[in-house]
């Protein structure tokens, strides 16, 4: 089988084009600019931005699956309309070309890697100070999406698009939604804690009582390997975790422990941390920090029968591995 990976020089995908490989399919990534150094890929393309106008023509040719990894993520001043205007021209429009290319190229499955941010961003604290798996705010494929933001908007807009092709084209299409997923070369916000825990500095989340949910990124790879050739998963949407939710402290504690650290956590009073943060200019970092997102990945289990190979503490011990 033959397989296509965009965005293959990227986190997931430098990891996800290896397993494939070793799986014993043959792998082609396409990158933006030129990447000969990528591991594992049989071979690669360079096409350059995505967008409504990509040729994906020499990407595709021979190819039966596809896991669509390319994405605009971040960039500056995200809420104003050209902002999103140009989060839509590569995360909706440059997706849509993809699939629409790929259906007339014969392609069989499409797997999309859209984001939790699909559904929302969670819940602040201080609405939910004893948040649990039981309590309603727990994200499923049934709710009704909320992004609240130009990235989340993008994916949701996204998985429509892809919703109308598989009904006009027959396309199979496949969706996950991760929530932030973490491993080995991990960067932005995770990076950084690990950071901050690896130098001892003493850290105010001791009675942060919120709950999140995580992903990393061996189970995320094992997760769209069973996605790739199981029947059942045509035409679905996929919530995908380790299936285990820590809250910030449990977090910074595991992290700690697998650096051989000592933790250091103390109390100080939400509104009181808040206010120090907005002060430092990382208002924006604690926010997404401290909110409780918990992810139910029951669907994926019981239909497809995919359960994360790797524990929460498995995977954290890999990731800090670069920072001993």
């Amino acid at each position: 089988m033959n397989i296509l990976v965009t965005g293959a020089n990227g986190f997931i995908g430098r990891n996800l084009c290896g397993f494939l490989r070793e799986k014993g399919y043959f792998v082609r990534g396409a990158v933006r600019n030129k990447a000969p150094d990528i591991f594992g890929v049989d071979e690669y393309v360079q096409m350059g931005d995505v967008n409504e106008l990509t040729d994906w023509q020499q990407a595709l040719v021979g190819i039966d699956i596809i896991i669509h990894l390319a994405a605009c993520v971040h960039i500056m001043n995200n809420s104003d309309s050209n902002s999103f205007n140009f989060f839509r021209k590569v995360n909706v429009l440059g997706t849509e070309r993809l699939a629409r290319m790929a259906a007339k190229e014969g392609v069989k499955r499409f797997i999309f890697i859209s984001s939790v941010k699909v559904n929302g961003e969670g819940f602040e604290i201080a609405s939910a100070p004893e948040a649990s798996r039981n309590d309603g705010r727990l994200y499923t494929e049934k709710n009704v999406p909320t992004p609240q933001d130009a990235y989340g908007v993008s994916k949701m807009e996204a998985e429509n698009a892809l919703a109308g092709i598989a009904k006009e084209t027959g396309l199979q299409v496949v969706i996950l939604r991760p929530p932030l997923v973490y491993g080995l070369g991990v960067k932005a916000n995770f990076k950084n804690l690990i950071k901050i825990v690896g130098s001892g500095l003493p850290l105010p989340f001791k009675n942060v009582n919120n709950r999140r949910s995580f992903i990393y990124l061996g189970n995320l790879v094992d997760a769209i390997n069973t996605c790739i050739t199981h029947p059942k998963a045509a035409g679905e949407t996929f919530m995908v975790s380790d299936c285990a939710d820590v809250s910030t402290s449990d977090l910074i504690k595991m992290i700690a422990y697998a650096m051989g650290k000592k933790t250091a956590l103390f109390s100080l009073y939400p509104s009181i941390l808040k206010v120090f943060c907005k002060i430092m200019g990382k208002d924006k970092e604690l926010e997404k920090l401290t909110r409780t997102l918990l992810v139910d990945s029951s669907k994926i289990k019981n239909f497809l029968g995919w359960k994360p190979p790797f524990t929460m503490q498995e995977g954290i011990k890999e990731t800090v591995k670069c920072y001993k």
